[in-house]
């Protein structure tokens, strides 16, 4: 996607899919003719990393479920996601397991009762780690964005910390709110 422009909507990604229902980024992928997928490298249980805590309200030293995905458009690389929930909200549950979840996160979340009403992202840039380098294909001296999204519920509370690492070369416009509104 490097040089592309791309409108996305944010809504369906915080709304839970129905069953049977393919996650938000294929879908929003196929409406461009193109094929979205991903690739699960990493879940479980793990220390939060810096600012992730704080970002989800728990005390220091607290751990957190993750969900580390290459996002894939046409089967290259495009982003690393990853996604970390308090214990409290995903520790158990399929979120925690090496697997795909039916419908995606939101879908899961959506059925403990976790909805997100209030998002926040936070969009930084800098030169790539070498993981990063790694996963996304770049050379050294390569600059990502980084984008941080805190969901939360309708009463505040954080349900999810999304850190979503992408090639620098893009330019994302973001759309809070459901199409044709």
């Amino acid at each position: 996607m490097s040089g592309d422009a791309w409108i996305s909507e944010t809504a369906p990604y915080l709304a839970p899919r129905a069953p049977g229902q393919s996650d938000a980024w294929t879908d929003e992928a196929a409406r461009r003719g193109r094929r979205g997928g991903q690739r699960l490298l990493r879940a479980g249980e793990t220390d939060a990393p810096e600012g992730i805590g704080a970002a989800l309200g728990l005390p220091p030293g607290e751990r957190v479920v993750v969900r580390r995905r290459l996002i894939l458009l046409d089967d290259r690389p495009v982003e690393l996601a990853d996604s970390y929930y308090p214990v409290s909200v995903a520790g158990g549950t399929a979120l925690a397991e090496p697997r795909k979840v039916p419908g995606g996160a939101v879908t899961l979340l959506g059925r403990l009762g976790y909805v997100g009403a209030e998002v926040v992202e936070d969009v930084s840039a800098g030169l790539a780690t070498p993981e990063e380098r790694e996963h996304l294909g770049l050379s050294e001296g390569s600059a990502v964005l980084r984008l941080l999204r805190l969901t939360r519920t309708a009463d505040g509370t954080p349900m999810e910390a999304s850190l979503m690492t992408m090639p620098a070369g893009r330019h994302l416009t973001y759309r809070l709110g459901r199409q044709g509104s």
